[in-house]
């Protein structure tokens, strides 16, 4: 990547990235247990791997990301969010017949990328802006 885009991410981008790939690690292990190893469907699986790690994603971005404290209100509509595009996404891999492996890495970069844009403009809004 030039300099020039490196510097045109905000600071916390690299803390979310980091974050991120232990959110995805959590989602990855959640997911293949159960889509795997218990026969449910990628859309269960992936809605119940994404509440676990949702919930870790949450709280670390909430503290070492944004520096901002966790409360209902934005883990509700966090988690409100990225469920809708955690089901969303695994009723595509199921409808599309894609296999679980495939569905796991098209949610992890789409959520990177719009779970950021989200929490950043929403979520972690700082209002004294």
């Amino acid at each position: 990547m030039d300099d020039i885009a490196l510097r045109a991410l905000p600071k916390n981008f690299s803390t979310y990235v980091y974050i991120g790939v232990l959110n995805t690690l959590i989602h990855g292990c959640v997911f293949l247990a159960l889509h795997g190893g218990m026969a449910f469907s990628q859309a269960t699986s992936n809605l119940c791997a994404f509440a676990v790690a949702a919930t870790f994603s949450f709280h670390a971005n909430a503290r070492y990301t944004f520096r901002q404290a966790a409360s209902l209100p934005r883990y509700l509509a966090f988690v409100g969010f990225m469920a809708v595009l955690s089901f969303t996404t695994g009723w595509l891999g199921d409808w599309l017949t894609m296999p679980g492996l495939v569905t796991l890495v098209v949610f992890s970069g789409v959520s990177l990328v719009l779970g950021y844009c989200y929490s950043s403009q929403v979520v972690f809004r700082d209002k004294a802006k």
